[in-house]
């Protein structure tokens, strides 16, 4: 039985419900390698997603068993390349562009990692604001394993995440971990059974919904862009993203205070104020 080739538009597949956006790589038979082809739909599909009422948070997972293999071999690589120079870097502006588009998304963002997740696929890994892994997921830095340097962020993103060693000894080698070990490294927030894993990941979703989205736009940001300014830097900086937003959306703050200090019907260490009473989110 013979399958004919996905259209471009087939290699990512979207639903949303309840105002989740679940995106998925969809080349399953590949391991979900990310090929031009695939770049570029993933950037439609975030560009189509990003500013829609009926989405508050989105999901980036992988139909079949793997999450991303990393970049095709063949088509990212091979193809690309017999255009020289220019068909290089026009493959690196299509994958980096979309990962880099993720890292500032308007929305929360969730990697929920069912299953292998390989060198390039660490650009969006890190793209996500939260990570959640099965306890079966594979990671792994293998291009040491074809003779290149963990390229395209994934040097970045393991001296990112994980400690000074662990990042050598990651990258050096090329051996696989498991999730468990990914979360104890700090490449994911949490690992659990595979069974178990999209009920976590859609519980973290729903309570972010229930979040302010300007304030959790911000706050995101902040946090990205803190990691690389001195402590007095970050503190000015935070100062001005502050009043930012409020001069954004100064309904939502003053509607948390209203709700805490008059109504008394919330504790902001306990949960979040309810969104339905503002004025204007």
């Amino acid at each position: 039985m013979t399958t004919s080739p996905r259209t471009e538009e087939q290699t990512v597949a979207c639903t949303v419900e309840n105002r989740i956006a679940w995106v998925r790589f969809n080349r399953p038979e590949k391991r979900n390698a990310m090929s031009p082809a695939l770049n570029r739909q993933m950037m439609r599909v975030l560009d189509e997603l990003e500013f829609r009422d009926d989405v508050g948070v989105l999901v980036l997972t992988g139909e079949g068993t793997s999450w991303t293999a990393g970049m095709d071999l063949q088509e990212y690589f091979r193809e690309t390349e017999v255009h020289g120079l220019g068909g290089t870097r026009k493959a690196q502006r299509e994958s980096y562009g979309w990962w880099r588009r993720l890292r500032w998304y308007q929305k929360p963002t969730i990697a929920m990692i069912n299953g292998w997740c390989f060198g390039g696929g660490y650009g969006p890994l890190f793209a996500c604001d939260l990570a959640f892994a099965a306890d079966e997921a594979k990671f792994g830095l293998s291009e040491i394993n074809w003779g290149i340097l963990p390229g395209g962020g994934a040097s970045k993103v393991a001296a990112e995440l994980l400690n000074f060693r662990r990042a050598m000894y990651h990258a050096m080698l090329g051996e696989n971990i498991d999730g468990k070990t990914a979360a104890e490294w700090g490449l994911v927030n949490e690992s659990l059974p595979l069974a178990d894993l999209k009920t976590r990941v859609t519980a973290v979703a729903e309570a972010l919904l229930k979040k302010n989205p300007v304030a959790l736009k911000a706050t995101k940001d902040a946090v990205r862009r803190v990691r690389e300014m001195t402590y007095d830097n970050a503190e000015d900086f935070l100062v001005r993203a502050q009043e930012a937003a409020n001069s954004y959306d100064d309904e939502g703050r003053k509607e948390g205070l209203r709700q805490f200090l008059d109504e008394k019907t919330y504790k902001p260490g306990l949960g979040a104020y309810d969104l339905s009473k503002q004025k204007s989110v």
